[in-house]
């Protein structure tokens, strides 16, 4: 299947310079898009959590639900958007997804009831949706092919990762010199402006991507996909890690403090995964050009659970705890990168956005909601459960891409037999 539509899919060189220039300017426009998005519409709300609670009267998990109803309404639009992407391309979609976000953050600044906060929250999701990872690296793929293709979603990935540590201390600055409703004028300002014209003027399909498949044709390829089980294989796979990772992301300070350790060190070690989430990233890049794309993820994964399962152990010690983050951490954000791969690998990019949307109406609703079961498990039955369940899930994500693998080897087996 796969190459048959590679077989139509431009590769970077073709077109001559213009399309190689272009291209820079794409990855360049959404490495700024995804940087500013990810930092306005998902991290500065941990900022304005509590003048949020103040102002409105409710209580910290009350405010902290809209962040959650954003994260699965994206999960629910997933599919719609991946559709979208594979018929229509990019463009138009992340345009409106991009208007759509700068005017939901403008009317974020103006709420005075929860009901208004989640109807706010509500419109934040389905803009995140048309706006952030899942199409960006849909735009990507229709237009990179090869090394190409996997060296500009590690640029995006690399930049965008920047985006909390950038907005998160400029989102705090501005709530301490304006309060937060100017603060969210600001950033909606500083979202459309760029956003929106990048989108709309940079952003195009490559010359001979139209689709020329049927509706109907592109339906029932999609449905053929989905009923094997490769598809299902990779959805359990990075559902599984997903909601481990989030798990740590969310808990891993709390943790560390509850082992013994101050809320600086606690804090200063699971600041790591930032930085760790970028070398994993390199090093699978690497890894992957002289071993299977699968093979070196379920590795990565492995040492994640790994490290979820010692940190109960020796996590007490200053050594031991470093350890164990470094472990999982080098696997933080392999996924984002790896996913993509794997789906033009086996599928093509002509399905591309319809099988990733489908599969992120899975993960990304698990990563809004495991952490949530964490912390209900964290007080039944301690923490230390909550890392025996995030390492069993990293082991079921490395297991679902060691049978992914061979599948798929076997299928390369047969059609070279049959050639």
């Amino acid at each position: 299947m796969s190459s048959t539509a590679d077989a139509a899919a431009p590769t970077i060189g073709s077109g001559g310079g213009s399309r190689f220039t272009h291209g820079r300017r794409i990855l360049t426009a959404l490495a700024i898009t995804q940087t500013v998005g990810y930092g306005v519409l998902y991290y500065a709300f941990s900022v304005l959590l509590i003048p949020l609670q103040r102002d409105l009267a409710v209580g910290s998990t009350q405010v902290a639900a809209a962040l959650t109803l954003a994260v699965l309404t994206t999960a629910l639009c997933a599919p719609l958007v991946g559709r979208w992407l594979d018929a229509h391309g990019g463009r138009t979609l992340m345009t409106a997804g991009s208007v759509l976000g700068t005017l939901a953050v403008l009317a974020w600044s103006r709420v005075e009831t929860l009901p208004q906060l989640y109807g706010v929250f509500l419109a934040i999701g389905i803009a995140s949706a048309m706006v952030l990872y899942e199409p960006a690296f849909a735009v990507i793929v229709s237009w990179f092919d090869g090394h190409g293709r996997a060296n500009a979603l590690l640029a995006l990935t690399i930049v965008a990762g920047f985006a909390s540590s950038i907005f998160l201390p400029l989102t705090g600055l501005l709530v301490e010199q304006y309060g937060w409703r100017r603060t969210l004028v600001i950033l909606a300002i500083g979202y459309g402006l760029p956003a929106i014209p990048l989108h709309a003027l940079v952003l195009r399909r490559p010359a001979g991507h139209a689709s020329t498949t049927k509706a109907a044709t592109h339906t029932d390829v999609v449905k053929a996909a989905v009923r094997a089980r490769p598809f299902w294989l990779l959805a359990t796979a990075f559902t599984a890690h997903g909601g481990a990772a989030a798990t740590v992301a969310v808990l891993l300070v709390t943790y560390l403090v509850h082992l013994g350790h101050t809320p600086v060190f606690a804090a200063t070690v699971a600041g790591l995964l930032g930085v760790l989430s970028v070398t994993g990233r390199l090093v699978t890049t690497g890894l992957r050009r002289r071993w299977p794309a699968a093979s070196v993820a379920a590795a990565i994964f492995a040492l994640q659970g790994a490290g979820a399962l010692l940190l109960p152990l020796i996590g007490a010690t200053a050594s031991g705890a470093i350890a164990c983050v470094l472990l999982f951490g080098i696997g933080f954000g392999v996924g984002t990168i790896t996913l993509p791969h794997l789906l033009v690998e086996q599928y093509g990019t002509a399905i591309y956005a319809s099988l990733s949307g489908r599969i992120a109406m899975f993960s990304v609703a698990d990563k809004a909601l495991a952490p949530l079961g964490a912390v209900a498990v964290a007080q039944a039955a301690g923490y230390s459960w909550v890392m025996a369940a995030v390492a069993a899930a990293c082991m079921v994500a490395a297991f679902a891409l060691a049978v992914y693998r061979r599948l798929s080897f076997r299928q390369l087996s047969k059609q070279e037999e049959s050639s």
